[in-house]
């Protein structure tokens, strides 16, 4: 593959993912023995599997499974104690990351392929960190590529090889796609064992009723954490004039001093919002939006922080 010099903000290299390891301290992505990522205990499948090999005994925390109290220490302490397995603290995560031709587009500080590819590296580096399996699928317009879930570094570095190449790879011109989203998810489901995090990076747009259906299966056997990536002009329309598409051969004209197709634009996009965070409310899941126009490590640190429990008075 001939591999295109890279542009600041609309193509990423491997190189420049192998770098964000070093940001990984920026952000409490996953918990470690002195702190407690929010996200710990705000989706607990109730299907996920206890290991045989038994690790440590840890202060009872919010969302742990209450069948794995250890009521022996309890007794002694009087403070709730739970038990830990090896499993448990190796479980498989597995990054879900598309790189579509829509994501080759962005308004703020980077295309939204480049916003992608940048969050699944720096989780995908958080979880190696965390001494989690890693593993993922990055999906395109007709081709995924799938990277099975392995405890190594080698396996981290083999998902960001083949996702800085389909971020390379940008623009193509394929022809009409089916869903590769619910596509994407469906192999999922079919690889994954219960007790997995499953990491969704996608277009906002993405969210069909297939793939709806599909996020819905997979979230009874797995944990899911979603992460919708947008544009402000998927938002919002600017009160440019008359602006001309092409695409394919195919031609369309917008008039932007149209007040009613801005807000009929504004209102379409309210409503693939409202759909994420229905779904997100369903499932029980986090949804962690990210946009173009923000720095990405910055919104995840907001994220965190609302996500933080309030204690209780």
């Amino acid at each position: 593959m001939h591999v295109l010099p890279t542009q600041p903000g609309v193509r990423v290299n491997l190189a420049e993912l192998i770098e964000m390891r070093h940001r990984v301290r920026e952000v409490q992505l996953f918990s470690t023995p002195a702190r407690r990522s929010p996200l710990i205990g705000l989706h607990h499948s109730k299907l996920r599997g206890r290991g045989v090999d038994f690790d440590q005994v840890r202060v009872y925390q919010a969302g742990d499974d209450v069948r794995t109290i250890d009521w022996r220490v309890t007794a002694r302490t009087q403070e709730p104690h739970t038990k830990l397995f090896h499993e448990e603290r190796e479980r498989p995560i597995y990054i879900i990351v598309e790189q579509s031709q829509r994501l080759f587009f962005g308004s703020g500080l980077c295309f939204k392929s480049v916003l992608a590819a940048k969050a699944a590296s720096l989780i995908g580096w958080a979880a190696l960190g965390h001494n989690d399996r890693i593993g993922g699928l990055v999906f395109g317009d007709n081709e995924h590529h799938e990277i099975k879930p392995r405890r190594s570094k080698q396996s981290l570095l083999q998902l960001l090889n083949r996702l800085a190449r389909a971020n390379q790879a940008l623009p193509t011109s394929p022809q009409a796609s089916r869903d590769s989203f619910g596509l994407a998810l469906r192999r999922a489901r079919e690889v994954l064992r219960p007790g997995s995090l499953v990491i969704v990076l996608c277009d906002e747009r993405t969210l069909t009723d297939s793939s709806e259906q599909q996020l819905i299966l997979l979230a009874r056997h797995t944990d899911l954490l979603l992460l919708p990536l947008s544009d402000p002009l998927d938002h919002a329309l600017p009160a440019a004039g008359l602006l001309r598409f092409n695409e394919r051969g195919a031609q369309l004209e917008l008039d932007t001093h149209n007040a009613d197709l801005r807000q009929a634009y504004r209102s379409q996009a309210d409503a693939r919002q409202a759909r994420w965070q229905r779904l997100a409310q369903k499932l029980g899941v986090p949804l962690l939006s990210l946009n173009t126009q923000t720095e990405m490590v910055e919104q995840l640190r907001e994220h965190l922080s609302a996500q933080r429990p309030r204690k209780q008075p």
